[in-house]
């Protein structure tokens, strides 16, 4: 699954997901992208899941790209530990999504195919989205 090879600090705050994307809102690379319309964090396992799903439908014609990854470290306390003695270990990855920010690009599919692709993977996903097209 994805995760940094390398990080600045091992465990990071919980922050706050403020303001609409500025970077990652215009489709670069494919024909038909999946942008998401509200905050969320995005774990390593729903962009895996939703990786999956989107190349299940495509029956792997085609290419897929991914444009968000997961940067930020959540940690979590053992289950029945007392309060106190610090914050726990990092558990799992996540990535901070914005509003307007495409989470995964498509191409060499038709649209018809597209579209279904990403309903599937929208579904895995916690955030709500919206399909939208490369204007020519």
């Amino acid at each position: 699954m994805l995760s940094p090879k390398k990080t600045k600090f091992r465990k990071a705050f919980k922050g706050r997901i403020k303001g609409i994307a500025t970077k990652g809102t215009e489709i670069s690379f494919g024909s038909y992208g999946l942008k998401a319309i509200e905050p969320a964090r995005v774990t390593e396992r729903q962009i895996e899941a939703a990786r999956k799903t989107i190349s299940r439908c495509m029956k792997r014609a085609g290419r897929i790209w991914i444009r968000i990854f997961p940067d930020v470290p959540v940690s979590k306390k053992p289950a029945e530990v007392r309060m106190g003695s610090g914050k726990g270990s990092p558990e799992y990855w996540i990535c901070r999504v914005k509003p307007g920010r495409i989470l995964f690009e498509l191409d060499g599919v038709p649209e018809t195919v597209a579209n279904v692709a990403f309903e599937y993977a929208a579904a895995k996903l916690p955030i709500k989205t919206r399909i939208v097209k490369r204007l020519a």
